[in-house]
Order: structure tokens, then C-alpha cells, then sequence
């Protein structure tokens, strides 16, 4: 009989409290940026509240992007600028001095072009498999099937996903005494060496990237599928076209730019991939897997040497590329518009 009054005042008491704790709140913001108001008037305010992004932005990219520029035209093992005596292109040079460029090994650098063939090689056939298999994808739950939300659910999950735990996770399943292995033994067959082969491991690196990011570009290309009008198809079925003409006369020209997009974006993904190899294989077996962003990574991080001159370079060049793959989605895109 008496627990009940004592909870009601309790509530009471505790709703009280944050009554006054939210005017409190709203007393102190109001005389902050009323004050602000008064000194720098209206149309100063959006600034005032733009202000925590741009700080934000400035300290954790423009600084550090500003930074790379530094160090890629100075030299030394110093990490502070000031420290660090300018040695204009040496480092640019370094990297494309070359007797031929299509064999590393006559490169001065022999790493960094490892890493740029490695990279091409990774770049063009991942990106051909994300689109391959996205598309298929795509058409197949845009087609009337049961549980067609759960499906799309399904595929779209792995991109939730941080593309370490993917990468641990497969690690787990694919290592020497890892989960597959251990069901070969256990069936009586021998070990695969996944992560000690170099075509092996360059083949899963590919495979596991197309698991884990393909949901992304199926779930654009969908996007573009529905917005087909199902009456083109309806009139082209009337006409006596099949499933194939459907698709090459219909579909494909149609969901021609949402593909392009795809493609840029892939572009710019694939040339990017670093943790899932730096999580998976390390870059290994060897350089196998070593490609543009581990080797700026290791010359800049892990090294014993930290050359922050040699993969600001490296880094600078890659910048590069992405920025033309940018500029061509852009393009893409106001053409599409």
C-alpha cells in the first residue's frame, strides 16, 4: 500500500529535476548565442554553427592533406616539417626511375611498381567481378520472388560490416589450421595452403572484396532497375521480343548510367583497398597482395626507417588517379542530370 506513493514521488521529484536541468540548459544556449547574435548579427549565425565542421575538416584533412605536400618535396627521417630539408622532386624521382617500366625489378624502387601492378592487375578484374556479379544480382531480386526483402537483406548485410572483421573472419576459415582446412583433415583430405600461396591469396583477396562491398553497388543498380518502366517491357513482350532482346534493347541501355556510376565508384573503391589486405594477408605471401596504399603505409608507418617523404610521393601520385576517376563521375553524373 505505501510503495506505491513513495514511486509516484519519486517520479515526481526525478521529472522535477529535469524540468529545471532543461531550463537550465536552455537558459545558458539562449544567453551564448543570444550574446553571439548581438555581436555578429543574423547572417553571421549560420557560420557559428558551420564552425565545429569546418574545424573538424581543417584539423583531420586539409592539415594533414597540406602536410603530405611538405613532405613529398622534402627529405629526412624528421617528423616535423620544419625539420625536414627540401629536396624538390628527389622523391618523385625515386619512384619512376625505371630502365623499364613494365619489370620492376630494373626500377629503383621496385616495391612501389610491385604494388602499382599488383594494384592494375587487382583493380581490373575485382571491379569486372563487382559489376558481374551486382548486376546478376540486381535482376535476379528485381524479379517477383518469394522473400525478395529478406534476399536483398541478405546480400546488402555484408557492407555493414567493418572490413576488418570481414577480413578476420575469413582469416579465421582460410588459415592453416583454420575452420575449412579443419573439415578437409576431418573428411581426409589434405591442407590447402590459402594464405601461403600467392595465387591463392591473390584470388581470395578479390573474392572477399567482391563479398563484402558488392550489396553496395547491387542495391544502386536495383535502384536503376525499378526505375525502368515495366511498360516498355510489356510492349516489347507484345511484340514477340525474348528475355535476351528484352535486356540488351531495354534494360541494359536504360541502366547505362546508373552502370557507369557503379563502375567510377568501384574504380575508386578498388584502388583505395587496404584493410581487408592489411587484416587478411598483410600484403603477403612475399608481395603478392602488396598493393598502393599498404606500400605508402608501410614506408610512411611501419618501417623501421620511416621514409614519410617516399609515400607522400607515392601517395601524391595515387591522389592523382582518383582524382581523374572523380572528375569522370562528376562528368557522369551532370550528363545523366
Amino acid at each position: 500500500m505505501f510503495v506505491q506513493p513513495g514511486i509516484k514521488r519519486a517520479r515526481n521529484a526525478l521529472e522535477a529535476a529535469l524540468s529545471g536541468l532543461y531550463d537550465l540548459v536552455i537558459s545558458l544556449l539562449d544567453l551564448i548565442f543570444g550574446t553571439l547574435q548581438r555581436l555578429i548579427g543574423v547572417r553571421g549565425m549560420p557560420y557559428i554553427f558551420v564552425l565545429p565542421n569546418l574545424l573538424i575538416f581543417g584539423i583531420f584533412i586539409l592539415l594533414p592533406m597540406l602536410l603530405n605536400f611538405v613532405y613529398a618535396f622534402t627529405g629526412g627521417a624528421s617528423f616535423t616539417p620544419f625539420d625536414r630539408p627540401w629536396v624538390g622532386t628527389a622523391n618523385f624521382d625515386r619512384l619512376m626511375d625505371c630502365t623499364n617500366y613494365l619489370e620492376p625489378r630494373t626500377c629503383g624502387e621496385d616495391l612501389f611498381w610491385r604494388a602499382v601492378y599488383n594494384t592494375l592487375g587487382y583493380v581490373v578484374i575485382q571491379v569486372a567481378l563487382m559489376v558481374l556479379f551486382a548486376l546478376v544480382t540486381a535482376l535476379i531480386l528485381n524479379r517477383s520472388i518469394k522473400a525478395r526483402g529478406f534476399f536483398r537483406s541478405v546480400f546488402f548485410y555484408p557492407v555493414l560490416l567493418s572490413p576488418i572483421v570481414v577480413a578476420l573472419i575469413w582469416k579465421w576459415i582460410l588459415q592453416e589450421n583454420g575452420l575449412l582446412n579443419g573439415i578437409l583433415t576431418g573428411l581426409g583430405y589434405e591442407k590447402i595452403p590459402f594464405l601461403v600461396n600467392a595465387q591463392w591469396a591473390q584470388f581470395l583477396v578479390i573474392m572477399i572484396s567482391v563479398w563484402a562491398f558488392m550489396g553496395f553497388y547491387m542495391l544502386i543498380l536495383l535502384a536503376g532497375l525499378q526505375s525502368i518502366p515495366a511498360d516498355l517491357y510489356e510492349a516489347a513482350s507484345m511484340d514477340g521480343a525474348n528475355h535476351w532482346q528484352s535486356f540488351s534493347k531495354i534494360t541494359m541501355p536504360l541502366l547505362m548510367p546508373t552502370m557507369v556510376v557503379v563502375l567510377v565508384l568501384s574504380l575508386i573503391r578498388a584502388f583505395q583497398v587496404f584493410d581487408i589486405v592489411f587484416a587478411f594477408t598483410g600484403g603477403g605471401p612475399g608481395t603478392a597482395t602488396l598493393y598502393l596504399v599498404q606500400y605508402i603505409y608501410n614506408y610512411g608507418f611501419s618501417s623501421p626507417n620511416k621514409q614519410f617523404g617516399l609515400a607522400a610521393a607515392a601517395s601524391l601520385l595515387m591522389g592523382g588517379v582518383l582524382v581523374v576517376l572523380t572528375v569522370i563521375q562528376l562528368v557522369v553524373r551532370r550528363e545523366e542530370n
